[in-house]
């Protein structure tokens, strides 16, 4: 018996609206005050959207790769200016570390995963690459914020501590291993957290989808699996690169600390 999938008409989503409204009247009977950026956010992301299928309706119907391939570079920058929002306190040359590490990245990570793990036929098809694609770069962005927030965190804290050890004789990369570390750390947790808790405690939203639309529930057990890899990889590779060259930003040549690196508050 073939799936039938059941389209959500207007009446449908405005009483799902319903939900949003009941959260923002919650916000306002305990006096939050984020009535606002409730409201703001979930008409942005519906505008979003619906902006987004439309123009997902047009790249499917050209079958072309320019327009695929531009749809991913407007993604990733989108995605550099969240972050460069979420992130309070930035590293030295902020924005042309975290472009560097996202390119090289979730862009590595997500061709890698696409052409070889998936390999669909064309390797540019947009049902395929877009929303991958789209996965692999949003959870980067969560764990890429970790890093770089918590590495001038540590460097703000350990200021004296590492100044110490490059009086010792230590290195810039010595000196500054522990606040690497720690930061590295704190970028993988929310990974590692959701996919030690994946199938027991939640299902996740790509697998979801597919059962929803009508696939076989091991074919999208399959897949989850396999976009869990690929995101695991990507902030891990991506959080490495953040953290390898942010370092260096705090220092000199000569392994001195920079005077423009924060000081313990």
């Amino acid at each position: 018996m073939e799936a039938q999938i059941i389209d959500l008409d207007l009446t449908r989503l405005a009483l799902g609206y319903s939900l949003i409204l009941l959260t923002v009247g919650l916000s306002r009977l305990r006096g939050i005050g984020q009535e606002r950026e409730i409201l703001w956010a979930s008409v942005r992301m519906v505008l979003q959207l619906l902006a987004l299928g439309y123009v997902l309706h047009l790249i499917f119907a050209i079958d072309h790769p320019l327009p695929v391939l531009l749809i991913l570079l407007v993604m990733t920058g989108f995605s550099i200016q969240v972050m460069a929002g979420r992130v309070k306190e930035k590293m030295p040359a902020f924005y042309r570390v975290v472009s560097t590490a996202i390119f090289a990245g979730c862009g590595g990570v997500t061709f890698f995963f696409v052409l070889l793990v998936v390999g669909p036929d064309p390797w540019y098809d947009p049902r395929y690459l877009i929303p991958l694609a789209g996965m692999i770069i949003g959870n980067s962005m969560n764990g890429a914020s970790l890093a770089a927030e918590r590495l001038s965190a540590e460097m703000r804290e350990r200021r004296e501590e590492i100044e110490a050890a490059l009086c010792l004789g230590a290195s810039s990369r010595q000196a500054s291993r522990t606040a690497v570390s720690s930061a590295f750390r704190a970028a993988l947790i929310p990974t590692t957290n959701t996919m030690a808790a994946m199938g027991l405690v939640s299902l996740p939203g790509m697998m979801t989808g597919q059962i929803l639309s009508g696939t076989d529930p091991v074919t999208a057990v399959k897949y989850q699996i396999a976009i869990m890899f690929a995101i695991t990889g990507s902030v891990g590779v991506t959080a490495f690169l953040i953290l390898l060259q942010g370092c260096r930003r705090y220092f000199t040549p000569a392994h001195q600390l920079r005077a423009s690196a924060p000081s313990p508050r």
